[in-house]
């Protein structure tokens, strides 16, 4: 084969993807929310879930990997980054600062941290 991926492809086709995914989260969610008015019980049945838990934690993760992509997305705007090698970096410390931040954000979020 002629091509050969790199991060940069990978990164862009996947914060589309992801882009799409939040989308229907928080048109999930809204509807969550709405139908359960002020009791909040079947929101806290299903965030005690191991449905809910995973959920919670992969909105987590794309909401931190939409920001830090876009905060990537920001510097090349700015000009900075067009670099073969801080393209690399950046999209690797994108993928693992995504998961950094979705953990703690988790964690922040249940009280934890």
């Amino acid at each position: 084969q002629v091509y050969r991926w790199h991060i940069s492809s990978l990164l862009s086709i996947t914060h589309r993807i992801i882009g799409i995914i939040n989308f229907i989260f928080i048109i999930l969610l809204s509807v969550l929310l709405i139908l359960d008015g002020k009791n909040f019980q079947l929101l806290e049945l299903i965030s005690n879930s191991f449905f809910g838990k995973f959920f919670i934690i992969a909105l987590c993760w794309s909401f931190s990997f939409q920001i830090l992509n876009e905060f990537r997305h920001l510097a090349w705007d700015m000009g900075y980054g067009f670099d073969l090698k801080v393209s690399q970096i950046t999209g690797i410390a994108t993928i693992f600062g995504s998961f950094v931040l979705a953990i703690l954000l988790y964690l922040i979020g249940r009280n934890l941290i």
